[in-house]
């Protein structure tokens, strides 16, 4: 993305005239920079998987970083409990606990707001958090779909947050280097890319399932039901709907948000890609029809204005992938672990890996320690043109991989409408 282009005019020029965004933000008075030396003091909404993934990973940095975490909030009261004392002990003190993320928002000793919660609750909290006064931390996906990603993004523009977004990817800086070797002309007209996000899940587990939740289990008597639900359509106590939430449409995208959002992001940064002009989402509960509403196997094809065309293979049921390339008239950039190499392209019709004319090795890598770090240098300097991940791509990879979803429940082409401000058919 441009930097000359500021974050207002990117919000004017893409919801202008948009429905889902009329609604107006009232802005906030500037929050301040933390000093060069300040510590960073911060709070964590969701306490799962992931938010236990972000804390350790901000134990690494705390010295170095001058970070803590010192506010913690879920609605589960037992494991609020058994997180508090875990931060207790590798920060050494103990964070203040909240049922309510509001009353967290409320405290003005914080500066740093994760979001670590399902999707269905992110813009709210999103939105809530730079109301406050709070920068952000927010897992991908940004928001549920591209209509509440317009809504948030209107928030930031009015507010002084700096918002990285958890797609820590894009903390190796492979992907704006390929975007400066495409610039350069090295691979000519970009004609096509591939990802691939593959897994094989065991027969008895299935896709993001724990095989030890029974269907009939009680809810916890410290387990605020209601409050989970919040946004999302008003049902009994289900233990699946909870603990696999990412299995069910009313909280999750599934794979394409869960996990292809990881993928495309790298594409739409390296290609310096926006909106999509249509595309399709294809594929079935081919493995494990155990209830769950999202697809166990999925892909997406994405159409570009003017090209690339971009393919994403996703199946949970078996692991052998395909190269993350991108296809240009001249060259082949193919990415690896190490970064990336640029082939040559030969007239024949043979495929060649021995005629290396460029090559890439990475600095940084897909770590959320690495995403954190970044997130509070660009705090300290008061700018968000430091993040990695910025609302405004997280925003494009929201509407590449909701362009998707909304076709796969269709069964028709998507088309993004600028003028609508969300996904329509074709």
């Amino acid at each position: 993305m441009e930097n000359s282009l500021t974050r207002r005019e990117f919000v004017h020029k893409t919801a202008l005239g948009a429905a889902a965004v009329t609604a107006s933000v009232v802005g906030a008075p500037s929050i301040g920079v933390a000093g060069a030396n300040g510590r960073i003091n911060i709070g964590i909404i969701g306490l799962g998987v992931i938010g236990n993934a972000h804390r350790k990973e901000l134990l690494k940095i705390k010295g170095e970083d001058n970070c803590s975490l010192v506010a913690v909030c879920d609605i589960y009261t037992s494991r609020m409990s058994e997180y508090a004392e875990a931060v207790r002990e590798g920060f050494g003190e103990a964070p203040r606990q909240y049922h309510d993320y509001r009353e967290m928002l409320a405290n003005p000793d914080i500066d740093k707001i994760i979001i670590a919660t399902p999707e269905h609750w992110h813009e709210k909290m999103l939105i809530a958090a730079v109301k406050a006064r709070k920068h952000v931390y927010c897992e991908k996906p940004m928001t549920h779909n591209s209509v509440e990603a317009l809504r948030v993004l209107k928030a930031i523009e009015n507010s002084d947050s700096i918002v990285q977004i958890g797609v820590q990817g894009m903390s190796d800086n492979s992907y704006q280097a390929a975007q400066d070797v495409i610039k350069q002309g090295m691979l000519g007209q970009v004609v096509q890319a591939q990802i691939d996000y593959v897994r094989r899940y065991s027969e008895e587990r299935g896709l993001f399932r724990q095989p030890e939740t029974e269907p009939d289990a009680p809810k916890p008597e410290d387990l605020d039901w209601e409050a989970f639900l919040g946004p999302a359509w008003k049902r009994p106590w289900d233990p699946r709907r909870y603990h696999h939430w990412r299995n069910y449409w009313d909280y999750s995208g599934g794979i394409a948000t869960d996990l292809f959002v990881h993928r495309i992001t790298r594409i739409i940064k390296a290609c310096d890609l926006k909106e999509p002009v249509r595309g399709v989402g294809m594929g079935g509960i081919w493995k494990w029809d155990d209830g769950r509403d999202i697809p166990d196997n999925f892909e997406m094809v994405l159409e570009y204005p003017g090209g690339p065309t971009v393919y994403c293979l996703g199946t949970m049921a078996n692991n052998f992938g395909v190269d993350h390339c991108i296809r240009g008239y001249k060259a082949t950039l193919v990415f690896d672990e190490d970064g990336f190499k640029v082939y040559k392209q030969h007239k024949k019709s043979e495929n060649s890996y021995s005629d290396v004319i460029y090559e890439h090795k990475k600095i940084g890598g897909e770590d959320q320690d690495l995403h954190h770090k970044n997130h509070h240098t660009a705090m300290r300097a008061g700018d968000p043109s430091l993040l990695n991940c910025p609302p405004e791509l997280g925003y494009y990879g929201v509407v590449a991989v909701d362009l998707a979803n909304e076709s796969y429940k269709r069964k028709r082409y998507m088309k993004w409408s600028k003028q609508l401000g969300r996904v329509v058919p074709a």
